[in-house]
């Protein structure tokens, strides 16, 4: 299949934007610009006053928690965790994972989201399925808690799901290990969750330093804090995926830097759980990679990435009193460019010849898009995901004109609103 996307503003890898053409060829990009000689387009998708990026990468989310969606808000996050979403999601069957990932599928791909990094569980076969319907890229991790009586038996679950699905739907699903957190899991335990995924060659995806409480409950168990406890189990020699980092010291900036560590930047949901706010701006001097997520619905309350572009851009200047903290275009790459580093994968996040052709076309026909002095700016300060007009992931339209091609928006709703209810009351 050769798709031509025709004359597009195309924001390039430098963050300039250029009106130009994209020619795909199968997966992947032919050519930004100039279209190659003899190229015959299946389809041809008209670019006029559209804003030609990247597809947004949700480096951290808990798909099927949409089912949670403004269940229960406003509340610490122990309490909200502890007395609320615990109890529900133990209730959850297959079904119910399975609906709560569509319906999540649905609200990332109208967004612009192409890729998502998912810990949950149990059933995450069946977020693999959604991710095959659905024509994304699933990043996808068994959420693993070690103090639970069946812990050993949530490792081995990884161990299928990795053996089962890593390059499975024509290699757009990539299979991490999850153990939830330092305080869920014990070091004997991080310590066979490491050698697992070090047997398979599998990376590691863990919530780190999110609020001040879980790190103080480390220090008063393991007198150290959560870096340097999870660093001597051997986890981090996987290669890891971060989600969170609020509370940071030296030490653990110096671990991170050591090891390679990307971090998930979770804004919106760190302001509304009042976890506080990560140092992003430290972690990019010290050549971190920092991407965005958006963690659960039930936290957020959304899965939009481009509303966290917006809130990476916003929350950094205003905690530093700095306008340059996180630029438009830096707070852009966050969502697309350095997600697709942080979730392991290659040739993604960039519109140039030979990446995957992951794309989203937004529109600039609105009132908030004129005048266009400089269309990053917009997109980043302006743009809305109800801009978002069709969406490319691996050369496949997934939406057309606001329109899903792979999935029954219809009955992912019905069938999402039942499960819910059924969980809940």
């Amino acid at each position: 299949m050769k798709t031509l996307i025709k004359d597009a503003a195309v924001v390039r890898p430098d963050g300039t934007t250029a009106q130009a053409s994209i020619a795909v060829d199968g997966t992947r990009i032919a050519a930004v610009g100039a279209v190659p000689e003899g190229f015959a387009a299946d389809e041809i998708i008209d670019g006029k006053d559209m804003l030609a990026v990247p597809g947004f990468v949700n480096a951290h989310t808990h798909a099927s928690m949409t089912l949670l969606r403004s269940y229960a808000d406003d509340m610490e996050l122990m309490e909200w965790l502890n007395n609320h979403i615990w109890p529900v999601e133990a209730k959850m069957v297959s079904d119910d994972i399975y609906w709560g990932a569509a319906l999540a599928a649905v609200e990332m791909i109208k967004s612009g989201t192409t890729t998502f990094a998912d810990m949950y569980g149990p059933f995450m076969e069946r977020v693999a399925d959604v991710v095959a319907q659905s024509g994304m890229r699933g990043v996808l991790s068994r959420g693993i808690i070690g103090v639970a009586p069946d812990g050993e038996k949530k490792i081995e679950e990884n161990v299928t799901l990795y053996k089962d699905y890593h390059g499975a739907a024509d290699g757009r699903i990539t299979v991490m290990f999850g153990p939830h957190a330092p305080y869920t899991c014990p070091p004997d335990f991080l310590k066979k969750v490491a050698r697992a995924a070090q047997q398979l060659g599998a990376e590691v995806h863990i919530h780190m330093n999110e609020t001040r409480a879980e790190i103080a409950q480390i220090e008063k168990q393991y007198g150290k804090r959560p870096f340097a406890y999870v660093e001597e189990t051997g986890l981090f020699e996987s290669g890891t995926l971060a989600a969170h980092c609020v509370h940071l010291d030296d030490e653990e900036i110096a671990i991170m830097k050591k090891h390679h560590i990307r971090v998930a930047h979770n804004p919106g949901s760190n302001m509304k759980l009042a976890s506080g706010t990560a140092p992003v701006p430290r972690l990019r001097e010290e050549g971190i990679c920092v991407a965005l997520g958006t963690d659960g619905a039930s936290s957020n309350n959304n899965l939009d990435m481009l509303q966290e572009i917006q809130l990476a851009a916003l929350l950094h200047k205003v905690t530093s009193y700095d306008p340059l903290a996180v630029p438009a275009l830096e707070a852009l790459k966050m969502g697309t460019e350095y997600g697709a580093e942080a979730v392991g994968l290659k040739d993604v996040g960039r519109l140039e010849a030979g990446a995957k052709a992951d794309i989203t076309l937004v529109s600039m026909k609105g009132a908030a898009w004129c005048p266009r002095h400089n269309e990053v700016s917009l997109l980043v300060y302006s743009g809305s995901a109800a801009d978002v007009d069709t969406v490319l992931c691996d050369g496949k339209i997934l939406m057309r004109h606001r329109v899903l091609q792979t999935l029954d928006e219809e009955r992912i709703l019905f069938e999402a609103s039942r499960c819910a209810a059924r969980l809940t009351r």
